[in-house]
């Protein structure tokens, strides 16, 4: 018997079967240092300790992303080492802060298949929990990933395919517990802008532009645990490139979306996601912003704002899809998330 992991392929999953993801890992001061080298990462709340009190919460947590990346890493080995694509995410909530100390480990729940009509792939889609060490849920969220079939004889399964809402409402987001805006420092922040100065409909272009570093890109997808073979081994792919982790993408447009939204503190909810086109080491990541909705919660000046946020590696902003509703090909990442803004 094999004592080496090749990755599961499509035959190998079973619908309602729970993936015990391994190895759990403490998060630190480490995490969120890396983070914000490899990233231009400056929003406030999770740069400052002071900021973050003087807004309720006891600390400075990890930053949003840093938990996704995490979780996400460690279903790497179980979902997506013989993914030929990652299609998707919805329904992403993230549940409480992670704080330095925490450890964290990971569970997904198979929840949809589908074999492709070549026979050679399938889609799978998980749903994944991000559980801390009280094993309270700190993060969840759906992904769907294409596969590839080990066994091309293998019959197919019964198709599957999960019914998922196009956007959370805002009843559904979590707001940490004693979050309060009410005494929100502007100035400290880095801009001026509050919830009330955004309007449903309004695009931002975000100027600033990142070009992408195949060393920068490794070195913060193994940070992450991210095995797959495509970001790493150069014949995994036919072109012999190695392809952006999409949450590097993610990271990239997130922090550079500061310019405009620096006041969007906190990703609370992701309603669904797309990596349109692959990106590759020498693209430059520009990104824009598109508000999508806006709703009040129950914490004190605290705001929501649903926004879209579009990586792009070249072409004009705001520009999504061409004539026949396909994505241009200079997209990179379409994603849609709810974000926690001060009144």
């Amino acid at each position: 018997m094999s004592k080496t992991n090749r990755g599961r392929f499509f035959e190998d999953y079973q619908l309602g079967e729970v993936l015990h993801h391994a190895v759990p890992r403490t998060v630190g001061a480490g995490e969120r240092a890396l983070y914000h080298a490899l990233y231009p990462a400056r929003h406030a709340l999770y740069s400052a300790d002071s900021f973050a009190q003087s807004c309720g919460l006891k600390a400075s947590p990890l930053d949003d992303m840093i938990a996704f990346h995490i979780v996400f890493g460690k279903t790497v080995p179980d979902v997506s080492l013989n993914a030929v694509a990652n299609l998707g995410y919805a329904q992403g909530r993230w549940l409480r802060p992670v704080w330095p100390g925490d450890t964290l480990r990971a569970e997904s729940e198979v929840i949809g298949l589908k074999q492709n009509s070549n026979g050679k792939t399938g889609v799978v889609w998980v749903r994944t929990t991000g559980l801390n060490q009280n094993d309270e849920k700190v993060l969840d969220y759906v992904r769907w990933v294409m596969v590839r079939k080990g066994d091309i004889d293998a019959p197919a399964p019964e198709t599957t395919v999960p019914d998922l809402p196009d956007a959370l409402s805002v009843d559904q987001l979590h707001i940490p517990q004693g979050l309060d805006f009410s005494n929100y420092d502007f100035a400290q922040a880095g801009e001026p802008h509050r919830w009330g100065d955004y309007a449903v409909g309004e695009k931002i272009d975000h100027v600033d532009g990142v070009t992408i570093e195949e060393a920068e890109h490794m070195m913060a997808t193994r940070l992450w645990q991210n095995t797959a073979k495509v970001h790493f081994d150069t014949s995994a792919r036919p072109d012999g490139s190695r392809l952006i982790y999409g949450g590097h993408v993610i990271s990239m447009a997130r922090t550079l979306s500061f310019n405009g939204l620096a006041n969007a503190q906190m990703v609370v909810g992701l309603n669904g996601g797309a990596h349109a086109n692959p990106c590759l080491a020498g693209d430059t990541i520009r990104a824009w912003s598109e508000v999508l909705d806006k709703a009040e919660t129950s914490a004190p000046g605290v705001g929501a704002v649903r926004l879209r946020l579009v990586a792009t590696k070249g072409g004009a902003p705001f520009e999504l899809r061409d004539a026949a509703g396909k994505y241009r090909p200079e997209v990179l990442l379409d994603l849609d998330y709810w974000a926690l803004m001060p009144h």
